[in-house]
């Protein structure tokens, strides 16, 4: 049944992906990715109707699609916050954690908030003011005086 799913679709759904990711290995990289979750979840496919199944593989595709660049969306987060002097370098993923709740939770009112959706989650300040009830001014305030407030905690 795998098999003649990946018969059926791989071309069509490389072709959906690559439309999302610009890149047409990344994309078969997906599919692939969803089809390895396809065996796994094979029980679970046999009860669909073919229909079903295809509709399952396309919203696979996009969850492991959204999930690299959330992903990929954080990294560079860290790496920003990496640039203003934090050293994540030689901590483990549960260290790094701490640290980053430690520092954002020592900013005053809501600025470690702001902060964590800005640089952490990828909303942008029009969104987070939307959330918060501010401007988007006020959030790109909030956001500048936590980034001199953190790089103050952290000696620099």
């Amino acid at each position: 049944m795998i098999e003649r799913l990946y018969q059926s679709l791989f071309g069509e759904l490389s072709a959906w992906c690559a439309s999302m990711t610009g890149d047409k290995a990344e994309a078969e990289e997906i599919v692939q990715e969803a089809f390895l979750r396809a065996m796994a979840h094979r029980a679970v496919l046999e009860g669909l109707k073919p229909a079903q199944q295809r509709a399952w593989l396309y919203r696979t595709v996009k969850n492991i699609f959204l999930d690299r660049r959330r992903r990929a969306r954080r990294m560079t987060s860290l790496d920003a916050l990496e640039e203003q002097g934090f050293d994540f370098a030689a901590m483990d993923d549960a260290a790094v954690q701490a640290e980053i709740v430690s520092l954002l939770e020592s900013l005053p009112d809501i600025e470690g908030t702001l902060f964590a959706l800005r640089y952490l989650q990828g909303y942008n300040s029009s969104q987070i003011g939307r959330l918060f009830s501010l401007s988007p001014a006020t959030v790109r305030s909030k956001l500048a005086s936590a980034r001199r407030r953190l790089k103050e905690m952290m000696g620099g």
